[in-house]
């Protein structure tokens, strides 16, 4: 999709009523930014929107037992996988209380009234770029808002960008918000 397409695409989607933004959230500062500007700029256009939140946890870890004792190996390494998982069910809780509470307090006009705007909430396990792609396009979201972490050039070759990967591959427009 060319750049003036795109531009196209996002420009009928913000203007759409009762849209369905999906907005992906993580723990990161750039994460609460994207939302706010989701909530206060676009959002905050039109009446009868949902946005869904949504929240991608790593996939549980896989480890092999090292230790000579099979048993007591397999043991430590369930026990610590079971608190790998509870820890990421706990932030991914977090995570998305706050970008609700964040949500609330968008949906009400300075004068008291309310957006209706509607907020799902949807927590998803796997690799974020696949899975935020993958979601888009199973929730019929008109389009996908999401932060940009900034990397340099290298570290974005090195780690990947999950930005720019939905860019890429997601079957709605996509507005990153830069930090």
């Amino acid at each position: 999709m060319g750049g003036e397409t795109a531009a196209a695409a996002a420009a009928a989607a913000a203007t759409k009523p009762g849209r369905r933004i999906l907005v992906a959230v993580d723990e990161g500062d750039e994460s609460v930014q994207a939302l706010r500007w989701c909530l206060g700029t676009f959002a905050a256009a039109s009446r009868g929107d949902t946005v869904i939140l949504l929240y991608v946890r790593p996939p549980p870890p896989a480890y092999s037992v090292l230790d000579a004792s099979a048993a007591v190996g397999y043991l430590f390494a369930e026990e610590v996988t079971a608190a790998i998982d509870r820890y990421s069910r706990e932030v991914a809780d977090a995570v998305v209380e706050k970008a609700q509470k964040l949500c609330t307090l968008y949906s009400k006009d300075v004068d008291g009234s309310d957006h209706e705007m509607k907020v799902e909430a949807k927590v998803a396990v796997g690799d974020a770029r696949a899975v935020i792609c993958h979601m888009a396009d199973k929730l019929g979201a008109d389009v996908l808002v999401m932060g940009s972490h900034g990397y340099g050039f290298f570290k974005r070759a090195v780690l990947g960008s999950v930005s720019d990967y939905c860019l890429r591959n997601a079957s709605c427009p996509v507005l990153i918000v830069k930090p």
